[in-house]
């Protein structure tokens, strides 16, 4: 049975959050030591506007661990953050997303907050009562001399697709809620041990991506741990261990290929 290929948003979100979540791990890099995990705990990401761009903003600041806020005046993308988990509170004001930041950001957990409000006007209010958030969206999404930066704020660097790795996709033929994970765990054991920004983007991006990632999984690692977790889900689909097709693409500069294991046809 032939899958159907991924649906083209659904993608190209699931990717662009796994960019912004790379850069968001770059950013805090200064404050803690990048061979060992931890998180942008006790940190505050502003993401303007929940737009496009905004929601993915939130969905990676969840997964490293910060907390985070946003703003839209727009009813519908208020309503459609909540119901895909987006947007842990929606509120109607910047005392109201003050009160749970803080005690998320004492706590070092994360929290992402909707206020539903123009974001030039929350903004306005945030500089008047001194919020100071640690990092903004790119520069070319918020100005780049915005009052933040000149207050310490720093923008993290816009989505790039890195050049030395691979881009891997996995994806299961029926039940992903109970197949998918067996090919993360086989996966997660041919990440090294220090590549904890993958590891970690395994083990939660389900979790904060949500109904988009209940059928596909995303990670860029490097080539030889691609091509083993290839020959790996193989091996496992051929053993019965894994028993329904599973689809994998490799991409890494200029190759791409994709393979397809079927499990064994009982007598």
């Amino acid at each position: 049975m032939a899958l159907d290929p991924i649906e083209s948003p659904a993608l190209d979100f699931i990717l662009q959050v796994e960019r912004h979540y790379a850069n968001l791990i770059a950013a805090g890099s200064a404050d803690f030591d990048p061979k060992s995990e931890s998180t942008l705990g006790g940190k505050l990401l502003y993401a303007g506007e929940l737009d496009a761009a905004g929601r993915a903003l939130l969905v990676a600041a969840n997964i490293a661990g910060a907390a985070s806020l946003a703003a839209t005046a727009d009813q519908a993308a208020q309503k459609q953050a909540v119901r895909d988990g987006v947007a842990d509170f929606l509120v109607t004001s910047l005392s109201e997303a003050l009160r749970i930041l803080k005690n998320q950001i004492r706590k070092r957990e994360t929290v992402a907050v909707c206020i539903a409000s123009a974001p030039e006007a929350v903004e306005r209010e945030m500089l008047e009562r001194g919020v100071l958030p640690d990092l903004l969206r790119p520069a070319d999404e918020l100005s780049e001399h915005s009052p933040f930066v000149s207050q310490g704020a720093r923008h993290i660097p816009r989505p790039t697709l890195p050049n030395d790795q691979t881009l891997l996709t996995w994806r299961v033929s029926a039940a992903p809620a109970l197949w998918l994970p067996k090919l993360d765990a086989i996966a997660l054991d041919c990440l090294p041990r220090e590549d904890w920004t993958a590891r970690r983007w395994l083990r939660l991006s389900p979790r904060y991506l949500g109904r988009l990632a209940q059928g596909v999984r995303v990670l860029y690692c490097e080539p030889e741990a691609a091509k083993e977790f290839i020959a790996r889900a193989q091996l496992a689909v051929k053993r019965g261990e894994i028993g329904v097709q599973v689809w994998v693409s490799y991409c890494h500069n200029n190759e791409t290929f994709v393979a397809q294991s079927k499990p064994p046809v009982a007598p």
